[in-house]
């Protein structure tokens, strides 16, 4: 194409968009009459031999075989840094598969008219450094076939895709593109953008002129690596939380509705647009920031220093030497330890013969309102505290261990840490979910039985779960812990956080008292099991992931004095 220029001047219709649907009885070209933009097959080049260029919306997409006319981009630094210098073999594998800049799923070559018109939809890469998208007619193929699978293909490999208009002003092209994490470029001036009133839409897309099209490869080139992964990472966000399905969509009009009529409990643009998003924000509970797990990172501020022992209490006190006993002195003498709450939730009442240790800290007795396995999450007034340590009745725990967990979770006050770790796995051959005790290298559950977390999740637990989960758990007095970890992961798309502690944590141990029959009875592993698939189910996948990260007391088992040691306690037998 030598008359083409390397701004489309290959004719006055060069530079026209296409503002309807494609479809052949809608076929409205804006600045040019009809008859003069006409299709010609790709195989027959006109007698002038001129190539017109248009951007119009297709019906779907097709990989264009072209190669890009410019040159090899340049190897971006995030890759050097994450794969070696240049020549290195995961780079140039990289490299090879490159991404084009911009993606345009409506790109369209006509010719001076001759027979009536018809579609064909193709693509073109605009790389960085591109001047000229015209190619001479020698290089332009057959017509490809299109193809939908190509179509998704492409758009999951490229980084800025173009949405021009639809049929009317907006474009199912929009989201596709959030879809595919594409960043979308829009040309349709003066569309709403969805739920626009909570969704801040400059942080995950490019606005587009439609009117200067000619522009669009310099805005897409202004954008360096880290502005590109910032919006690619918003539009997966906004993508995964209001838009990913019809649910999703519906759930999210209704908050939004609820927020306009009760205007002094509803979200703010941060919680709208920061994840984990405005559905896993209930603002019954909170509207102040600094009162959720999600934005201590954002505002710059840290959990308080201070954290409520929350015990759940299911059999009787017959003895004095008792674990317990041991727990709530070891729980005492913790410098960041605010109160010890003991949720009562055993068929007797506390027998007033009970003698509890002495402690310099607030103790408090709670019978549980529903006897309930559920009930341990149940929010209690009583807890002020932002972090919580959830306790079964039989653990033991040093005090240096108390402090070190709750360190760890000072710098991840979103995620469970704690101490008993236990994992799932895809059991190939049942096909169905697995539940294992057994240690290994990787973990993707810490059992609540000794945990740090939010008391929001005691107040999301309650509240934003069906009741027929929490049935499920309270009919077979069990599995409560697994749900939780299934809630929170689903939340903050993040695994837990294991930290070392000095004794070992088996449901295989033989308990004491009655508790001893639930542990040693081979249905309880088996109802962990069938638990696993039941809440997959209901949150329709898998939240949980996988983590090989355990977090150990510097120095820890290092070669040193004891005395060097900030948590020396934890490494004595």
């Amino acid at each position: 194409m030598e008359n083409c220029s390397p701004f489309w001047a290959c004719s006055p219709s060069s530079h026209l968009a296409q503002l309807d649907d494609l479809e052949t009885k809608a076929f409205k070209i804006i600045g040019i009459p009809h008859d003069e933009a006409v299709y010609e097959p790709l195989t027959s080049p006109s007698p002038t031999g001129r190539w017109s260029l248009c951007l119009l919306p297709p019906p779907f997409l097709v990989l264009h075989p072209l190669p890009s006319p410019c040159s090899a981009l340049s190897t971006p630094k995030y890759l050097q840094d994450a794969c070696g210098p240049p020549g290195s073999p995961i780079l140039e594998k990289l490299m090879k598969s490159r991404k084009p800049l911009l993606t345009s799923t409506h790109l369209f070559l006509f010719f001076p008219p001759v027979e009536p018109p018809s579609t064909l939809s193709s693509i073109s890469f605009l790389p960085p450094g591109l001047q000229d998208i015209c190619s001479p007619p020698s290089q332009i193929p057959p017509p490809p076939i299109q193809s939908h699978d190509l179509f998704y293909k492409m758009l999951h490999n490229s980084t800025f895709c173009l949405v021009p208009r639809g049929r009317r002003l907006g474009s199912f092209r929009f989201l596709e593109a959030l879809q595919a994490a594409c960043i979308p470029v829009l040309l349709s001036n003066g569309w709403e953008l969805p739920f626009s009133e909570v969704i801040d839409w400059r942080k995950a897309i490019v606005q587009g002129e439609e009117r200067l099209l000619l522009q669009i490869p310099s805005l897409v080139r202004s954008f360096d690596n880290d502005q590109i992964l910032s919006i690619r990472q918003q539009t997966q966000m906004l993508w995964e939380t209001y838009f990913s399905s019809v649910d999703k969509i519906v759930t999210t009009t209704f908050e939004i509705i609820q927020d306009r009529i009760y205007k002094h409990v509803s979200r703010n643009q941060i919680m709208w647009n920061v994840a984990p998003g405005g559905l896993h924000i209930l603002p019954q509970f909170s509207t102040h920031l600094l009162d959720f797990p999600f934005y201590y990172a954002l505002l710059g501020a840290k959990p308080a220093e201070w954290f409520t022992a929350l015990i759940y209490v299911t059999s009787p006190l017959i003895s004095q030497s008792q674990p317990i006993m041991k727990l709530i002195v070891a729980l005492a003498k913790s410098k960041y330890c605010s109160q010890i709450v003991v949720l009562w939730n055993c068929d007797k009442p506390v027998s007033p013969k009970i003698k509890w240790p002495d402690t310099t800290v607030p103790f408090v007795v709670i019978n549980a309102e529903s006897k309930t396995i559920s009930s341990r999450f149940m929010p209690l007034d009583v807890i002020q505290t932002d972090s919580v340590l959830s306790l079964d009745e039989d653990i033991v725990l040093s005090t240096n261990e108390v402090d070190f967990a709750f360190t760890v979770w000072q710098n991840f006050p979103e995620r469970i840490v704690g101490y008993p770790a236990r994992s799932h796995f895809w059991d190939a051959n049942k096909a169905r979910w697995g539940y294992t005790s057994k240690w290994t290298n990787d973990y993707s559950m810490v059992l609540t039985g000794a945990a740090f977390y939010h008391r929001y999740y005691h107040y999301f637990y309650t509240h934003y779960l069906p009741e027929s989960l929490k049935s499920v758990v309270d009919q077979l007095d069990n599995c409560e812990d697994i749900l939780m970890n299934f809630l929170v992961s689903a939340v903050i798309k993040l695994p837990p956080i294991k930290v070392t502690q000095k004794k070992q944590y088996k449901e295989t141990m033989m308990q004491q008292g009655p508790k001893a029959s639930r542990w040693a009875d081979p249905d309880h592993f088996a109802q962990r099991q069938s638990c696993i698939n039941s809440f997959s189910a209901w949150f329709a996948g898998m939240p949980l992931r996988h983590s090989q990260m355990r977090l150990d007391p510097v120095l820890f088992k290092d070669q040193v004095s004891i005395l060097r040691k900030k948590y020396h306690d934890i490494e004595r037998p």
